[in-house]
């Protein structure tokens, strides 16, 4: 290779592609607010996917709230345009998820995902969407993460949420091992082949996105005190802890936590988050919650407004600022952007890491 083309190869930045969520709810702002860091903008090549319309009204109201300074300008701004009929446009209504803003929604995701799976863009950054909405008009999806799958082919994927404290730098990794389903059916679809899978892909995504070779794991029990040996639940005792003796003979590169009592495995994460005059000793590269709730609750306990949403078993990146569409709010200025800044940079870090990877 030429140096004229390693030059290239190294200086080219990640192609990320933002989509606008829900044009109801608070994406527009919440990009218009990351992207006016102009820092965030030289370090990656952006591109919002959504309808330039709708882009420059949200925009116009949001001048009337926010300091001009706080907002990225559409016209500085590369926007892939997503066709959308004038009847869907028209009947979209800030504030208020409904039929029109799902469909639109979903028209910007399907677009996105297309460019990307065509090599156009390395990474998707997902805005928000409403599942409500995305009902009303037809798409019955869970949410992002299962279409993202289906459209790219992909039978493994996991919700993975990462945060960077902000006391003491310490990355949260949070996988899901179920995801969007009622709980009364977490206990008949938790199998020791999707454990399996879960484990799979975590092992997968420390090694090759965080390059964490040797990974410390921690996976909670699904039962109060992990069934208390039988007496709160059976799971434990009948296939989970003879499932994770396996896992460890199979896996002698990782050390795998467990299973730690829910209400428990939480405690060190909180420390080494907050820091204080705790001494953390040993604290896990990621921990497996085995629903969505377990993982979640303690994740936007510390890190609401920083907690990152990221696809693992995609052949491209997907991050997504972990909060909602926030209807109440959209239109008045006051939305955080914090997490939408954090999910555009990892998207980035882990878009170069993938490059760097594939070129070595």
């Amino acid at each position: 290779m030429s140096e004229t083309t390693l030059a290239k190869t190294v200086v080219s930045p990640p192609r990320l592609v933002i989509t606008l969520g829900d044009p109801a709810g608070i994406g527009a702002e919440v990009i218009f607010k990351a992207l006016a860091d102009s820092q965030l903008r030289d370090k990656f090549d952006l591109t919002i996917a959504g309808s330039r319309d709708l882009l420059v009204d949200s925009y116009m109201r949001l001048k009337a709230f926010c300091n001009v300074n706080a907002l990225a300008e559409p016209d500085d701004l590369n926007i892939l345009d997503v066709n959308l009929d004038s009847l869907t446009l028209k009947n979209v209504t800030l504030g208020a998820g409904n039929a029109a803003s799902g469909a639109a929604s979903f028209a910007y995701m399907e677009c996105a995902i297309a460019r990307t799976m065509a090599g156009e863009f390395d990474a998707i950054v997902t805005a928000p969407i409403a599942k409500s909405a995305w009902k009303a008009a037809g798409y019955d999806y869970p949410g992002q993460t299962e279409l993202l799958a289906e459209k790219s082919h992909s039978p493994r994927v996991g919700m993975l949420f990462v945060a960077r404290s902000p006391h003491t730098g310490w990355l949260l990794r949070t996988l899901l091992a179920t995801t969007h389903i009622p709980l009364c059916q977490v206990s008949q679809v938790l199998t020791p082949e999707l454990m399996t899978q879960k484990l799979d892909l975590l092992e997968e995504c420390l090694e090759n996105d965080f390059g964490i070779d040797k990974g410390r794991i921690a996976i909670a029990g699904l039962n109060p005190h992990s069934g208390e040996q039988g007496q709160l639940g059976r799971e434990e005792i009948d296939w989970l802890i003879p499932w994770l003796e396996q896992e460890r003979r199979h896996r002698p590169n990782l050390h795998l936590d467990g299973l730690i009592p829910p209400d428990t495995m939480w405690v060190k994460p909180g420390q080494a988050w907050f820091g204080g005059n705790h001494q953390i000793q040993n604290p896990a590269d990621a921990y497996l919650a085995l629903y969505h709730d377990q993982g979640l609750i303690p994740v936007k306990l510390m890190a609401f407004d920083r907690a990152v949403n990221t696809s693992i078993g995609l052949p491209f990146v997907r991050t997504s600022p972990d909060h909602g569409t926030a209807f109440d709010i959209a239109g008045k200025g006051i939305a955080e952007a914090t997490s939408m800044k954090a999910a555009i940079d990892l998207a980035g870090l882990l878009s170069e890491k993938r490059r760097q990877r594939k070129s070595n």
